[in-house]
């Protein structure tokens, strides 16, 4: 339904029925075009929260998982998401700072074994 269709497709009330006139409802679809015309362009509020959460939530994750493996790939993803997460105003803004110091800890992870392999792979046996 788009909002051309919708001034056809608004019915008429019983005391228009019985006068045959339709003079209010020309106004009434205007305004309620314009009301449905609002509301499509706005994102709602809470779907940007929800979304800020859950880059709190998967920075962490990430920056856990760093610690293990991967950590050149994640230790950076992790610290990006929760920037990001930081900047939209999460409710979770304390794991969000974890995921943040997680993935610092996966870049020094990562620079501690470099330095002592020479090498970015994990050798953990001689």
């Amino acid at each position: 339904m788009t909002l051309t269709d919708f001034p056809r497709r608004v019915t008429a009330t019983d005391s228009d029925a019985d006068t045959g006139s339709r003079v209010g409802a020309g106004a009434a679809t205007g305004a309620e075009a314009a009301v449905a015309s609002e509301d499509a362009g706005a994102p709602a509020p809470r779907a940007a929260g929800r979304e800020a959460d859950g880059l709190a939530v998967a920075s962490f994750v990430l920056g856990l998982l760093g610690l293990l493996v991967f950590n050149i790939l994640l230790g950076p993803a992790a610290i990006v998401m929760a920037l990001l997460a930081l900047a939209r105003r999460t409710g979770r803004p304390g794991r969000a700072r974890l995921g943040l110091a997680l993935g610092v800890a996966d870049l020094a992870v990562l620079a501690a074994l470099v330095a002592a392999n020479g090498t970015v792979s994990w050798n953990l046996c001689g």
